[in-house]
């Protein structure tokens, strides 16, 4: 039977050994292992930018994919290692709310805490859980396809929701949820939030510094230079610059408030 893929998010980067450890692990207890890289530039400790990663991109794998996640701030501490089932795929993550947006878009889902000693690297070192216990957790997991038997079941999964947007008639308040290595930033408000700004009506959106008034279906519709409001790949408004930085056009970034008015 092929081993099913495991990829690996984390915010490790790449110039140090701690990816290769992992991969190391994982080939060591599962030599025909398929191992594939989401991403290792994750915003470090940004448990919101991994959510947000991993959200848009699981969906695009075969059924029965591992995906590891170790964004982990809170390393060696009490919080619990995690294997959750959710529809057709299985996440191995610190339960710090990482998977908050799987948790939210495939409903029903099962988890177990990671307790069993037996799928451990030892000894454990209790600030490299990437290595110790996710890494050979996923090969054993890949190996056996019982997970059940790394641990209790567990319902009280961390979790968080999104902020939401605050929508009245004459205006919308919401936040930029992420920048990407493009500089385009990431809001969290939908076109169904706000079917006046998703159908054509005037509007003059502030944030940063900037104002922006143009809505543009694609990136190459904007006038260079100049910050414009599209639909993005993830459902969400962006505003984004054509082959520019928005991010820097505006001042804004992750964190930072945006207000829309309509005419």
């Amino acid at each position: 039977m092929i081993a099913p893929p495991i990829t690996l998010t984390t915010d490790y980067g790449t110039g140090e050994h701690l990816v290769g450890a992992m991969k190391g692990v994982i080939c060591s207890i599962l030599p025909e292992a398929r191992i594939f890289d989401i991403t290792h530039e994750a915003a470090p400790f940004d448990i919101l930018d991994a959510a947000l990663t991993v959200a848009g991109e699981y969906r695009y794998w075969p059924a029965e994919t591992i995906h590891v996640v170790v964004v982990d701030p809170g390393v060696g501490t009490a919080r619990r290692a995690i294997l959750v089932k959710a529809g057709a795929y299985f996440f191995i993550a610190p339960d710090n709310g990482v998977l908050s947006l799987v948790f939210e878009r495939e409903g029903g889902f099962r988890a177990w805490h990671i307790t069993n000693e037996r799928y451990f690297l030892n000894p454990v070192s209790r600030t490299f859980h990437g290595r110790d216990i996710f890494a050979p957790a996923a090969a054993w997991l890949a190996r056996n396809r019982e997970p059940e038997s790394f641990g209790p079941e567990v319902s009280d999964c961390e979790r968080f929701a999104l902020p939401k947007p605050q929508i009245s008639e004459t205006a919308i308040r919401g936040k930029i949820l992420r920048a990407d290595r493009f500089g385009n930033l990431l809001t969290n408000l939908r076109p169904e939030d706000a079917p006046k700004l998703a159908t054509g009506a005037s509007f003059r959106l502030h944030t940063g510094h900037a104002e922006i008034t143009r809505r543009v279906q694609v990136f190459g519709e904007g006038p260079p230079g100049a910050p414009c409001l599209l639909v993005g790949s993830s459902g969400y408004f962006e505003i984004a610059v054509n082959r520019g930085s928005a991010a820097e056009a505006t001042g804004a970034g992750a964190g930072s408030s945006f207000t829309v008015e309509f005419d």
